[in-house]
């Protein structure tokens, strides 16, 4: 049976959000139908939005971090049930054959489906994905703080698990912003000692508050270069260029440097500085539907917290320019 979700799209790169609606047929038997009661606003839909990336398809609805209710569950679902509370991340679909599937890391699927690329998203009344990435959410998690963990809380909780943080381990986290606040919090839960880097000497505060240990000044270089071989980890969650090579030194012997922001120039670095010491230049995807699972029950059991704005749904535009415009502290989120 066919039905309608009204959501806001944009129609060409850069344009505003207008009204929208598309038709949905009967459901897909691996598919469930959430209502949305909550969704963030990440840079990520601003760059879909302006098509910096050169993959968007017009008209979409953005939006990927998503908290609703299932309404519907296609015919071969049995892991969820209507009325269950769930959550969706960059990702809504995997064609669940491939070898990263079959290994349980369906973010690495080369027939990967984003969640609000090719396909409609958030910041709409519905939601439609594929059951097993509808990931259900812990009851002491208040739904407007779980939309940005599911792509700012994992973007910085995968390389943490990836990459072994242990409570032996030095970790720094470059940048206390949407992904940075998230970042010190579950490095402290980790055990981690964490370290805080930032531009903005008025957060250095903040940062001990979210359980950093340490703080330094980017702008200060002397700062960066006392702490050469310093670190095990660094997570660099800006998306602005900075002086790789001065956190490359930082780092131990085996130590990684991971990128989570893409930085606008080429990133630069001695590769004799990697080569003398078994130091790592890494990337990092978002989550398996497995990781999303155990990093909310992570934030549950530890009181990690996404520290929101809410914005009703209707004022979605409203939202993006103050994302934009750096003006949120540290994640909005739209509410139905």
């Amino acid at each position: 049976m066919k039905s309608e979700i009204h959501g806001l799209a944009v129609h060409a790169a850069g344009a505003q959000l207008l009204p929208f609606k598309y038709v949905v047929e009967d459901l897909s038997p691996h598919d469930v139908e959430i209502k949305i009661s909550h969704c963030g606003v990440c840079h990520s839909d601003i760059h879909l939005i302006n098509n910096d990336w050169q993959i968007s398809r017009y008209p979409f609805i953005p939006g990927h971090e998503i908290v609703g209710e299932v309404t519907a569950v296609g015919s071969d679902v049995t892991s969820l049930q209507p009325g269950q509370r769930v959550a969706v991340g960059w990702q809504a679909g995997s064609c669940g054959e491939c070898e990263w599937c079959r290994q349980g890391q369906e973010q690495l699927c080369p027939r990967v489906q984003p969640t609000c690329v090719g396909r409609h998203g958030g910041y709409a009344d519905a939601v439609r994905v594929q059951a097993k990435f509808a990931i259900p959410v812990p009851e002491s998690l208040p739904s407007e703080g779980v939309a940005p963990l599911m792509c700012a809380g994992i973007t910085v909780y995968s390389p943490l698990k990836n990459f072994l943080a242990r409570p032996s381990s030095r970790v720094g986290v470059v940048g206390i912003g949407g992904l940075g606040h998230l970042g010190i919090q579950f490095a402290k839960v980790f055990g981690c000692e964490v370290t805080a880097f930032s531009s903005s000497k008025d957060k250095e505060e903040e940062a001990k508050t979210l359980g950093a240990h340490h703080f330094v000044n980017t702008r200060d270089s002397k700062g960066l270069k006392k702490l050469e071989s310093s670190f095990d980890l660094i997570l660099s969650t800006v998306s602005a260029d900075q002086d790789f090579q001065g956190f490359i030194n930082a780092l131990r012997p085996r130590g990684t440097l991971v990128l989570l922001g893409a930085s606008p120039s080429p990133v630069a670095i001695s590769a004799s500085s990697l080569l003398g010491k078994d130091r790592g230049l890494a990337g990092s995807n978002t989550g398996s539907p497995h990781d999303l699972a155990e990093m909310l029950d992570v934030a549950a059991r530890h009181n990690v917290v996404a520290m929101t704005q809410r914005f009703p749904m209707k004022d979605a535009s409203k939202a993006i320019e103050a994302v934009k415009k750096n003006k949120v502290r540290y994640r909005a989120v739209l509410a139905n």
